[in-house]
């Protein structure tokens, strides 16, 4: 439930939250805010924490702040660029480049506080900024440690769609639908919404909207959209800037994560780690599998019991926070 200043949880008694800005090395300025442990002392570990991809630091990754402060991080929970309250002058635009660049320039912000231990600073990700996160750490060795919660690749998912399911055929027709929307955009002067994750009916007709979910939920909906439906759309998730609970994308938006894979240099990582957390009855739980195959030396797998994806944004009963906790206590010494 929205909370009277404008968040979906309660503040913790104990933490300390103040609103930030910072630029990233392109001058965007992005906007989040800071969660310290009160009367805290000396320099602290700390983490930078965003996700979901389209939610905004007043849903998960702020809930996550929140609970790392309790815990003694400073943690910083922020809205990416052209997002939130974000700067970037076409809003709702998704970049893979500038997401995982945004993480580098939070990890800059977090350097300069007297507060923060520079060698002993984390990355936190959520859902689909989960992928930029381990982007980002490949190749920021300030980055001593990440992990990841209900992990999306926003780039595989874009461009092969659910389980790889596109056909060549159908990529192709994914592709010529972004071309062509780029002539609309150009001649109209503004930036359609569109599905960023582009489906086909049953017919085979690619299917197009300007909001990612509908006003009201199907009689039988799917269970991955009803559960994406009760977090953003109801009084648990809802947030008026964030763009899964009010609009949807530009509608080009995929066409960058077409063209640039996320995780390409993950054996850059080594030898520091990453830890992915996902639900035992999460629908994207194949994401984190399969990055764990690619680097089980470097990269460890929990699964949550009884959790699915969005279970993991606010469920607190569920995310296993102590195991996070652990985590990066031991990987940022």
């Amino acid at each position: 439930m929205t909370t009277s200043d404008g968040y979906t949880f309660a503040l913790d008694e104990n933490v300390e939250r103040t609103s930030v800005r910072f630029k990233n090395r392109y001058g965007i300025e992005v906007a989040g805010d800071l969660y310290v442990p009160k009367n805290a002392t000396g320099r602290l570990p700390a983490l930078a924490v965003s996700g979901p991809f389209g939610a905004v630091k007043e849903q998960s990754s702020g809930l996550y702040a929140n609970e790392f402060a309790r815990r003694g991080y400073v943690a910083l929970a922020f809205d990416p660029s052209y997002t939130g309250q974000s700067g970037g002058t076409v809003r709702d635009v998704a970049s893979p480049e500038t997401y995982t660049e945004d993480y580098s320039a939070a990890v800059d912000f977090l350097g300069l506080q007297d507060i923060v231990d520079r060698d002993r600073i984390g990355v936190q990700a959520i859902c689909g900024l989960s992928g930029m996160a381990l982007t980002a750490a490949a190749a920021d060795s300030r980055i001593k440690a990440v992990a990841t919660a209900s992990m999306y690749d926003m780039s595989r998912s874009m461009s092969r769609s659910y389980q790889d399911s596109y056909t060549p055929e159908q990529r192709h027709q994914v592709v010529d639908y972004l071309s062509r929307q780029r002539w609309k955009d150009a001649e109209n002067g503004t930036y359609a919404r569109g599905l960023h994750e582009v489906p086909f009916d049953e017919a085979g007709n690619l299917v197009e909207a300007d909001s990612i979910f509908p006003e009201t939920l199907p009689a039988d909906p799917n269970p991955v959209l009803a559960a994406f439906y009760d977090y953003y759309r109801t009084e648990r998730g809802y947030h008026p800037r964030s763009i899964n609970s009010t609009t949807a994308w530009t509608a080009t938006t995929p066409m960058a994560f077409f063209a640039f894979p996320l995780m390409a240099n993950l054996d850059m990582l080594a030898p520091r780690k990453a830890l992915l957390v996902a639900g035992a009855d999460a629908h994207s739980r194949y994401y984190s599998e399969d990055v764990h195959k690619t680097a089980p030396d470097t990269v460890d797998l929990v699964i949550v019991a009884g959790a699915d994806h969005v279970d993991l944004y606010d469920r607190k009963d569920l995310i296993p926070f102590d195991t996070l906790d652990e985590f990066f206590t031991k990987n940022l010494a």
